[in-house]
Protein backbone atom coordinates (compact mmCIF):
# COMPACT_ATOMS: atom_id res chain seq x y z
CA UNK A 1 0.00 0.00 0.00
CA UNK A 2 1.41 3.21 -0.98
CA UNK A 3 1.61 6.22 1.67
CA UNK A 4 -0.63 9.28 0.62
CA UNK A 5 1.43 12.46 0.18
CA UNK A 6 -0.11 16.08 1.34
CA UNK A 7 1.50 19.02 0.29
CA UNK A 8 0.68 22.22 2.16
CA UNK A 9 1.29 26.40 1.13
CA UNK A 10 4.57 26.71 2.72
CA UNK A 11 5.39 22.81 1.03
CA UNK A 12 2.66 22.36 -1.92
CA UNK A 13 2.97 18.79 -3.93
CA UNK A 14 4.11 18.52 -7.91
CA UNK A 15 1.71 15.78 -8.92
CA UNK A 16 2.64 14.28 -11.99
CA UNK A 17 0.32 12.40 -14.44
CA UNK A 18 0.99 10.22 -17.35
CA UNK A 19 -1.29 9.45 -20.29
CA UNK A 20 0.17 7.82 -23.90
CA UNK A 21 0.71 11.08 -25.34
CA UNK A 22 0.74 13.84 -23.13
CA UNK A 23 2.59 14.12 -19.38
CA UNK A 24 0.56 16.63 -16.74
CA UNK A 25 2.20 18.60 -13.85
CA UNK A 26 0.16 20.13 -10.99
CA UNK A 27 1.37 21.61 -7.72
CA UNK A 28 -1.53 21.41 -5.33
CA UNK A 29 -1.85 22.69 -2.05
CA UNK A 30 -3.66 19.82 -0.32
CA UNK A 31 -4.68 22.02 3.10
CA UNK A 32 -6.73 24.32 1.29
CA UNK A 33 -7.87 22.48 -1.81
CA UNK A 34 -6.59 24.08 -4.48
CA UNK A 35 -4.30 23.77 -7.22
CA UNK A 36 -1.63 26.52 -7.44
CA UNK A 37 -0.31 26.10 -10.90
CA UNK A 38 -0.11 23.27 -13.83
CA UNK A 39 1.09 22.86 -16.73
CA UNK A 40 1.08 20.40 -19.33
CA UNK A 41 2.21 19.43 -22.72
CA UNK A 42 -1.20 20.18 -24.20
CA UNK A 43 -0.66 23.70 -22.88
CA UNK A 44 -0.14 26.66 -25.30
CA UNK A 45 3.32 27.67 -24.08
CA UNK A 46 4.64 23.77 -25.01
CA UNK A 47 2.14 21.92 -27.33
CA UNK A 48 3.93 18.59 -28.22
CA UNK A 49 3.67 15.46 -27.51
CA UNK A 50 5.13 14.00 -24.89
CA UNK A 51 9.16 13.08 -24.59
CA UNK A 52 11.80 13.72 -22.52
CA UNK A 53 12.47 17.49 -24.25
CA UNK A 54 8.99 18.36 -23.56
CA UNK A 55 9.24 17.00 -20.15
CA UNK A 56 12.47 19.05 -19.00
CA UNK A 57 10.43 21.98 -20.89
CA UNK A 58 7.56 21.56 -18.10
CA UNK A 59 9.95 21.17 -15.44
CA UNK A 60 12.00 24.34 -15.75
CA UNK A 61 8.62 26.12 -16.71
CA UNK A 62 6.57 24.80 -13.22
CA UNK A 63 10.04 26.03 -11.29
CA UNK A 64 9.84 29.36 -12.91
CA UNK A 65 6.01 29.47 -12.01
CA UNK A 66 7.00 28.24 -8.02
CA UNK A 67 9.67 30.71 -7.54
CA UNK A 68 7.43 34.04 -8.57
CA UNK A 69 4.73 32.46 -6.28
CA UNK A 70 8.30 32.52 -3.34
CA UNK A 71 7.83 28.62 -3.36
CA UNK A 72 11.27 27.09 -2.65
CA UNK A 73 10.71 23.51 -1.47
CA UNK A 74 7.99 21.01 -3.00
CA UNK A 75 6.81 17.30 -2.03
CA UNK A 76 7.03 15.23 -5.07
CA UNK A 77 4.78 12.99 -6.18
CA UNK A 78 5.09 10.77 -9.45
CA UNK A 79 1.44 8.87 -8.52
CA UNK A 80 2.28 5.45 -9.74
CA UNK A 81 4.92 6.02 -12.38
CA UNK A 82 8.45 4.54 -11.89
CA UNK A 83 10.81 7.31 -11.43
CA UNK A 84 12.59 6.69 -14.98
CA UNK A 85 12.48 8.63 -18.23
CA UNK A 86 9.98 11.51 -18.32
CA UNK A 87 9.41 11.28 -14.80
CA UNK A 88 13.10 11.70 -13.94
CA UNK A 89 13.88 14.19 -16.52
CA UNK A 90 10.88 16.41 -15.62
CA UNK A 91 12.66 16.02 -11.40
CA UNK A 92 15.65 17.28 -12.58
CA UNK A 93 14.70 20.20 -14.29
CA UNK A 94 13.07 21.43 -11.50
CA UNK A 95 16.04 20.59 -9.20
CA UNK A 96 17.87 22.84 -11.84
CA UNK A 97 15.82 25.55 -11.29
CA UNK A 98 16.41 25.48 -7.39
CA UNK A 99 13.68 23.94 -6.41
CA UNK A 100 14.35 21.57 -3.24
CA UNK A 101 12.31 18.04 -2.69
Amino acid sequence: MKKKLKGSLIKPRLYIFKSNKHIYAQVIDDENNKILTSLSTISKTIHKLANCKAAKEIGKNIAQQLKKQNINKIVFDRGNNVYHGQVKALAEATREEGIEF
